[in-house]
């Protein structure tokens, strides 16, 4: 078990300088023109590829870190880079993610790699589990697998909506209801493979913000996948429903394939936000000790240094605040108070305030695309939206620490 420290190691400080300067050299001078573009930057990816950033080898080595602080960090770093870029370059994980916390070891081994391709020919991954009618409320999802048991396949219909590389991913995970009475308990995720007939893209989303990552929706008319692409195999599955239909608890895990996902990502989803906060805040701070009215820098004034200093300590709570969720599970260690909820909810709220904060201090010009502020303001809005709304993360943390089903 790896002990706590606020200190990084040497290895975390060479990853987060390795990321800094691919973000800096790289990402961010692509930012302007990808967020125009509305395109997924796979110029920018296959960057990262070569140096091996885009590859299950590097996100293989940042997960097994035992402080489980290497995540964090590294996710800090690209996305103060540009959040819509690195949306693009990390999207796969959380398909992946989906593989690694419901999946056995030989699925975990087949499909984990062919997410991401090669250096030569870049591959992307989509999870799918969203619906127009199931968002914050997955127990509505309409998705249906149903078992051909004359063919030992699964068959698949519904429509998947706001999934990042949803259409254009090599490999997709859906997440489908395979016994619709027993509700979030009665769901499972399967792998659609490269190729499937009947996965189609839907509409893609024209975004408020991280433009650069493909968001569309999936559509799955009769789609048929052999029994081994359902994630932890049937023997599983029938054993966890029958355990549901018995009234018996189950877990978390158990419960709900999807939030086995977002439980997971949640940490790092706040990371993500931290660095769009840090990037912003920097930019402000910059600005407001060059930027000179009635003879003096602004930052002179307090009303725009007080600001300056709220955004510094929001923003380094919510790096601690990730960090500890982060922590407590690559080590195993329960969110008894829904730290990980916790920890998403607070970043993604700061990173809001932040680059709101980081427009109001450039004033006209913060206003303009000219600075990237208001680019980060409208990248940052999602992350008290998407994988939990801010919401759904305050009822988490309040029915865990209550214990009441707090509606």
């Amino acid at each position: 078990m790896g002990d706590f420290s606020l200190e990084l190691n040497d290895d975390q400080i060479q990853l987060r300088d390795w990321i800094h300067g691919f973000a800096a050299d790289v990402i961010r001078p692509a930012a302007a023109e990808w967020d125009e573009r509305e395109e997924t930057p796979w110029p920018v990816l296959q960057e990262a590829a070569k140096i091996g950033l885009y590859s299950m080898d590097f996100y293989a080595q940042a997960f097994f870190d035992p402080t489980g602080l290497s995540v964090p960090v590294a996710m800090e770093e690209l996305f103060w880079g540009d959040a819509g870029i690195a949306l693009s370059i990390v999207g796969t994980t959380l398909a992946a993610v989906g593989v690694l916390a419901n999946g056995t070891e030989d699925q975990i081994g087949e499909w984990v790699p062919r997410m991401f391709g090669t250096v030569d020919d870049i591959k992307v991954a989509a999870f799918c589990s969203s619906e127009p009618d199931a968002g914050s409320d997955v127990s509505a999802m309409r998705t249906r697998a149903r078992y051909d048991e004359a063919t030992g396949e699964w068959v698949i219909n519904g429509t998947k909506t706001w999934a990042t590389n949803g259409g254009i991913a090599d490999v997709h995970v859906v997440v489908a209801a395979v016994d619709p009475a027993l509700g979030a308990r009665g769901q499972a995720s399967f792998i659609i493979p490269p190729g499937t007939s009947g996965l189609s893209q839907g509409q893609k989303f024209k975004k408020h913000g991280i433009r650069a990552s493909h968001t569309a929706e999936v559509v799955l008319e009769d789609v048929r996948v052999p029994g081994r692409c359902l994630l932890g195999g049937k023997e599983r599955l029938d054993e966890r429903l029958a355990r549901a239909r018995e009234g018996s608890s189950a877990g978390e895990r158990g419960k709900n394939a999807a939030m086995a996902t977002f439980e997971a990502s949640r940490p790092a989803v706040g990371a993500q936000a931290v660095g769009i906060a840090r990037a912003a805040y920097e930019v402000a701070l910059e600005y407001t000790k060059t930027r000179v009215q009635f003879g003096r820098p602004i930052i002179d004034n307090q009303g725009v240094a007080f600001t300056l200093a709220d955004m510094r300590t929001r923003i380094d709570a919510a790096r601690l605040l990730v960090w500890r969720a982060s922590w407590m599970a690559t080590t195993g260690k329960p969110f008894d108070a829904a730290e990980g909820s916790m920890s998403k909810l607070y970043a993604g709220e700061t990173a809001k305030w932040v680059t709101a904060n980081a427009i109001q201090l450039l004033g006209g010009n913060g206003f303009t695309r000219e600075y990237p502020v208001e680019r980060m303001h409208r990248d940052a809005a999602v992350y008290t939206i998407f994988e939990g709304t801010s919401e759904i993360q305050r009822l988490v943390i309040a029915r865990t620490i209550s214990g009441m089903p707090i509606r």
